[in-house]
């Protein structure tokens, strides 16, 4: 059984990956959140968690999934999140919230993928030659994880790239950004909005409505999949992603 979130796009790919490598079902977290079930494994059923790294940590709605979670203790379990650079200490983030819970995570990957983050000046999507390059590596960094986990790896360090300062990353600037960048406030669209409502269809956690244009709730991730899918860039954040491009994962449609 492997859940994974997904904004972009970028996650959701890694995820059918593993999914199809392990022959495991695979279960959205945005849908499944608010089912308040019980999930049954089966005999030596894996369990893994897929997810992007938001602010150099896990998506605060897959923590909440994850404390959430009724199901019996895994035999193994494992994560694998996706990331534009570098994670900084998401895997300790997420294994101390399994831990809390009597679990154990038994491996834990990242796999690079193309820049998707783009709310804040200096951050902006990959060239094309890069994301060329990083979907390339993907795809034979997802074929070794996958066979890993068929092997039921047990992993005493974390196979993720932390880059430099992770701990400053995770513990000092991941609760800055969560606190004062996470706001929906500053999304807006211009006047070439078409409401076409693919924004609304693509938001995972169903915080947009579109009626002469659209219109942003509370309940906001920032995975961006509202920026990047809208046809005409009409949707802005701010200021900041005026002249920025759009990730459209157009590669990851071929594989």
């Amino acid at each position: 059984m492997i859940f994974y979130f997904s904004g972009t796009g970028n996650s959701a790919w890694v995820a059918r990956q593993l999914a199809e490598g392990q022959n495991e079902e695979l279960l959205s977290i945005a849908v499944e959140i608010d089912k308040n079930k019980e999930y049954k494994l089966r005999e030596g059923e894996k369990v893994g968690f897929v997810f992007p790294v938001y602010a150099w940590g896990p998506p605060e709605i897959v923590l909440r999934f994850i404390r959430r979670l009724k199901m019996t203790k895994p035999e193994y379990l494992f994560f694998v999140c996706t990331c534009g650079d570098d994670t900084g200490r998401t895997a300790q983030l997420f294994s101390s919230v399994v831990a809390r819970k009597g679990w154990r995570c038994a491996a834990g990957y990242s796999v690079t993928m193309p820049n998707t983050y783009v709310s804040l000046p200096g951050f902006d999507v990959d060239d094309e030659d890069v994301e060329t390059q990083k979907v390339h590596n993907a795809v034979a960094r997802v074929r070794f994880i996958n066979e890993e986990i068929a092997s039921r790896v047990q992993t005493k360090h974390y196979n993720c790239h932390e880059g430099a300062l992770p701990f400053t990353k995770s513990f000092f600037l991941r609760p800055f950004f969560n606190t004062f960048l996470m706001s929906p406030k500053p999304f807006h669209a211009t006047e070439a909005c078409i409401a076409c409502k693919k924004c609304e269809k693509a938001c995972p956690v169903n915080n947009i409505k579109v009626t002469d244009r659209p219109v942003w709730g509370d309940n906001c991730t920032q995975c961006l999949a509202c920026y990047h899918i809208c046809p005409v860039h009409a949707v802005e954040y701010g200021k900041v992603t005026a002249k920025k491009g759009q990730y459209k994962g157009r590669l990851l449609k071929d594989l």
